[in-house]
């Protein structure tokens, strides 16, 4: 029919946050889907999953306990079938994990943390005196601050904010002693960080997983069986690479993307 015919000429429009790693992902899948446009940095999860409910985009890279609780709101930690069936009624769906996790840590920089015994998240309530230096985001986030506070019982005042960047200056220069990451930041090797282990299972897996509208697999059914290939095709590892391809060594995100 006409109608199938003209819908289908249209591209794939993939939207990201304004991150570097939504930047990367998202220059990711437009070359993998092939007929496609980024549009690039539309702003943070609540203006990406609008532009997504309004059909100004079709699809963009999100992290499963992100839809969990910033989408669809569900409490614990939800396998990908449950949060399909809360995104069903929104006309929308999340699959294709592209293989890695890119949870919230906390970290210290491996000779302190090893000169004081702090393996674990569990060890920091042993060492009272230590110095936090925590981003406004973490601070201000249920699965952030005040969760991991309460979780661990750590006997900590809350910290005033500080910008992600700076914060991996402050513990360079040895002014804050632990500071939240996200476990694939391009930073943490260059900076000798030892991640802490988070031995009571406090945070959610965020798995990244394109979140997309249902009408997808359909109206682009070529794109989106490209789009399947990359299904665990991004390990950790990976993804801290191409992060730091494009923080560290001041390539682009599309040349990141292609590495």
């Amino acid at each position: 029919s006409l109608i199938a015919l003209t819908s289908s000429a249209e591209p794939l429009r993939v939207g990201s946050k304004r991150f570097t790693e939504s930047y990367i992902l998202g220059e990711i899948i437009v070359s993998a889907a092939g007929d496609a446009i980024h549009r690039p940095g539309l702003g943070n999860t609540g203006i990406l999953f609008a532009a997504l409910k309004a059909g100004s985009i079709d699809l963009y890279p999100e992290y499963t306990g992100t839809i969990a609780k910033e989408i669809v709101r569900l409490e614990g930690n939800p396998g990908i079938e449950a949060l399909n069936r809360a995104l069903a009624p929104m006309g929308l769906a999340a699959a294709v994990p592209l293989g890695f996790n890119n949870s919230y840590a906390l970290a210290m920089r491996e000779e302190r943390a090893q000169a004081l015994g702090v393996r674990t998240l569990s060890d920091l309530a042993k060492r009272p005196a230590l110095k936090f230096g925590l981003s406004q985001e973490f601070i201000g986030r249920a699965d952030g601050w005040p969760g991991l506070k309460a979780a661990y019982k750590l006997p900590f005042a809350t910290p005033s904010g500080l910008d992600h960047g700076l914060a991996y200056e402050a513990i360079a220069a040895g002014k804050i002693e632990v500071m939240d990451i996200y476990t694939t930041d391009a930073k943490i090797e260059r900076f000798g960080l030892r991640v802490l282990e988070d031995d009571r299972k406090f945070f959610p897996r965020y798995d990244a997983v394109l979140l997309y509208r249902l009408d997808v697999p359909q109206r682009f059914s070529g794109a989106w069986r490209a789009l399947q290939k990359l299904e665990g095709r991004i390990t950790e590892r990976t993804m801290i690479r191409l992060n730091a391809a494009a923080e560290l060594q001041g390539r682009s995100f599309a040349e990141a993307a292609a590495l």
